[in-house]
């Protein structure tokens, strides 16, 4: 096996970063941790216990000394984590778990979990038990340096002798950490053969734990590093594991074909038509939304199935992080326009392209794909892994001429600077309209995406760089210090806040003991005098909150002046009479949460000045993370829409935004983090949305957490003591079905023949 050098060249450098920051453990350190968890676990031990004491060592999840515990928790001096994460999902992922405020044994699932008797629960660790011997049999049989078919012999009497254990992460952990030498540190099949891929290597086998091991142990020791530094900088490299897609960028509508190609590569997105279905953006990743969706498409477009699928796939499948492949049919194969990567969650935009992901494009030229692809009418998954590695070679710069590869220049694809995604959107209403407004529920990201949004189209005009690769002084030059202004701002609107502290106005200053009142300039007037001095400079202001404020009051002027073709008009302040002008390097970006007040509220001439961005919960982000068996996602959805069903009218603006459940711009990463959120953010806005309407607050949270005869939040639901009966109640009807009712997209694919474009 012969790694590219590219690739080669991309392990060198991280390695030698995550080594300079320790990160990376020696072969001794590893060894010793190897060692202790055999000397703990290890087959000689489980084959010489049995009943209570093996059930105990092996499953009793609160016991830190357990199995099961060093599986998923353990992370101390003692043991390090550094193994493969299993975390998430409940304590019925390991097949039993014994309950802390019952000290009962329990399997089954965590929506119909099922009391055992000491019996019961003994019967199934024994089962475990002897499963896990027979995979060690297995694995000590198994040669070292053994090829792809030993490996895939393996895999199939994994599959016969040990299926209770073998095909579980936990149990494909327990294995690797006693044969550190012969399996990965991958426990997910899925990120395996992601890994593999993006080293450009085909995996061996389509299905399996441990089917493509092999290949991980050849290229540790081709690049000289033990398996677990392999795993360890391939995270680092690769990040999270991402999809790829075909979009067709010329199909028919109304019996007319379309090609958007050219304006998606100079604006940066790939989208699909449909406009008359409408906005999208409510359409979750569920039955109910599909049949949604379809039922749209019949009443819209008479048609039938197979093209609302690849709709309800390009709304609610394709995520930040994904390789989108712009296509067009030529002489019935797919021909390659171009690759880029997902940079902004599905959003509508009033066109013939109308339905849009925000693209950054990677790699602008025509080809076909080296395996012909089963025809596709608009978006279709991408699964051929010959294909894929095609697609990696030519994003590291490498294209498959005549069986020799090369190095292929990325061509220029547009002039304009690189942002992506919703500052991106944001950039271009900034030149458009000079004033944008993210508008939403709360914790969509509003005043996150608008620093971001600026500071990156400062770095870009000053620096032409990523904020986030400017050096400290150059960063200080955008965001300003005590003593120097920058070129971005920031304020927040408030009731108190007005005109003198917006634009100028006299404000008291004690003078030897006197006090005095001086003409002082505002925020914005300050702003605007900046930008007339360095005209080559982008001057920003963050409004945060700005539909909190007396807007009509504190802009005064400002209404006529903002207008992009008003600017440099000049009109007599009425305070200290000076002329003023908004210059033309002047731009806004405001926030408003709508839960306080609706858009259409606003001053229309304030409306006409401003163009809008809405940003609305986003749970694609999560993916299928769960916590404890809560999948955060299909949860947090499920609550938005008995909002919608609950509240009133004006619900739609006041659903919970991904932001809550995000920490540093992550997801938080564990359960007791949720139950903080849920007690301490979310019970109490829901409470203040209803009015301490009881019967509407037990229509959104189910009566096991409401008591609405004596109107009140079951507070003792969240001690420590009830973490499984939360977590049950927490996993109502609706939340589950959303988490499970959407299965593989060829389970919904329309089974008609796929010949003919609609008309």
């Amino acid at each position: 096996m012969l790694l590219n050098d590219l690739v080669k060249a991309r392990f060198k450098e991280e390695f030698n970063k995550l080594d300079e920051k320790g990160e990376i453990l020696s072969d001794e350190k590893l060894a010793s941790y190897y060692n202790l968890f055999r000397v703990k676990f290890g087959p000689e031990v489980l084959s010489n216990l049995d009943g209570e004491e093996l059930l105990n060592l092996m499953h009793d999840n609160g016991d830190r000394n357990s199995m099961v515990y060093w599986l998923e928790f353990k992370n101390d001096d003692e043991f390090t984590s550094r193994f493969g994460s299993i975390a998430g999902g409940s304590a019925l992922k390991f097949g039993v778990y014994k309950r802390k405020e019952t000290g009962k044994w329990v399997t089954g699932s965590p929506q119909n979990q099922i009391t055992l008797s000491m019996d019961q629960a003994i019967a199934i660790a024994r089962k475990h038990r002897d499963q896990l011997l027979k995979g060690v049999k297995l694995l000590t049989d198994l040669p070292k340096g053994a090829d792809d078919a030993a490996y895939a012999a393996l895999q199939k009497a994994m599959d016969e002798k040990a299926p209770d254990v073998s095909d579980t992460a936990w149990g494909r952990k327990y294995f690797s950490l006693l044969f550190p030498e012969k399996l990965d540190d991958f426990h997910n099949p899925s990120y395996q053969r992601f890994h593999l891929l993006k080293m450009l290597q085909i995996p061996a086998s389509n299905t399996g734990r441990y089917s493509v091991s092999g290949q991980y142990i050849a290229i540790a020791r081709e690049l000289g590093l033990h398996v677990n530094n392999l795993a360890r900088v391939l995270y680092e490299v690769n990040a999270q594991p991402s999809q790829y897609w075909i979009v067709k960028v010329n199909y028919k509508e109304s019996k007319e074909y379309t090609n958007q190609w050219d304006e998606m590569r100079s604006q940066d997105y790939v989208g699909i038509g449909w406009a008359l279905i409408g906005d999208l953006s409510n359409i979750k990743y569920n039955q109910d939304s599909l049949n949604q969706v379809k039922a749209l498409m019949h009443e819209k477009y008479n048609e039938k199935g197979g093209w609302a699928q690849e709709v309800f796939n390009f709304v609610t499948r394709i995520n930040i992080g994904d390789i989108v492949l712009a296509t067009e049919r030529n002489k019935g194969e797919d021909m390659i326009l171009g690759i880029g990567r997902v940079t902004s969650p599905y959003f509508y935009q009033p066109s013939h392209t109308c339905n849009r992901h925000t693209v950054e494009w990677l790699y602008i030229n025509k080809y076909n794909l080296p395996v012909p692809e089963t025809k596709s009418r608009t978006v279709r998954l991408l699964s051929n892994y010959q294909n894929i590695v095609d697609i990696e070679q030519r994003l590291l710069g490498i294209d498959e001429t005549e069986g020799n590869l090369k190095v292929s220049p990325k061509p220029p694809i547009s002039n304009k600077t690189s942002l992506t995604g919703i500052p991106a959107r944001v950039q271009d209403i900034l030149e458009r309209k000079r004033q944008v407004i993210l508008y939403g529920p709360p914790g969509t990201g509003k005043t996150h995406w608008a620093y971001q949004a600026a500071t990156l189209i400062s770095a870009h005009n000053r620096f032409d760089q990523d904020y986030a690769s400017l050096s400290p002084q150059q960063q200080e030059a955008i965001i300003g210090n005590a003593h120097t202004p920058g070129s971005v701002y920031f304020c927040t609107f408030h009731p108190s806040y007005g005109y003198e502290d917006f634009i100028e106005g006299y404000k008291p200053n004690s003078t030897n003991g006197n006090l005095v009142f001086e003409l002082r300039p505002g925020i914005f007037k300050r702003i605007a005098q900046e930008a007339r001095a360095h005209p080559e400079v982008k001057y920003i202001l963050i409004i945060d909150e700005i539909n909190r404020g007396d807007i009509p009051r504190i802009f005064g002027e400002l209404i006529t002046l903002l207008e992009k073709n008003k600017r440099g008009m000049r009109l007599p302040l009425p305070v200290s009479g000076e002329t003023f002008s908004v210059p033309d390097n002047v731009y806004i970006i405001g926030t408003m949460n709508t839960a306080d007040r609706s858009i259409a509220l606003l001053d229309t001439a304030l409306r006409r000045r401003f163009g809008f961005i809405e940003l609305m919960p986003n749970s694609s982000i999560f993916g299928t993370m769960a916590l404890d068996g809560i999948p955060i996602g299909a949860w947090m959805d499920a609550l938005n829409q008995r909002i919608l069903a609950s509240v009133g009218k004006d619900a739609r603006n006041l659903q919970i935004g991904h932001a809550y459940f995000l920490e540093k711009d992550y997801p938080i990463s564990d359960f007791s983090s949720f139950v903080r959120i849920l007690q301490e953010d979310i019970l109490p806005l829901l409470e203040e949305y209803c009015y301490e309407d009881y019967d509407a607050l037990e229509k959104i949270l189910g009566n096991s957490l409401v008591d609405r005869e004596n109107q009140r939040i079951r507070a003792e639901l969240f001690q420590p003591s009830h973490h499984d009966e939360l977590i049950q109640t927490l996993l109502t009807s609706d939340i589950t079905t959303s988490a499970a009712a959407v299965k593989s997209e060829e389970a919904f694919d329309s089974t008609e023949e796929d010949t003919e474009e609609p008309s």
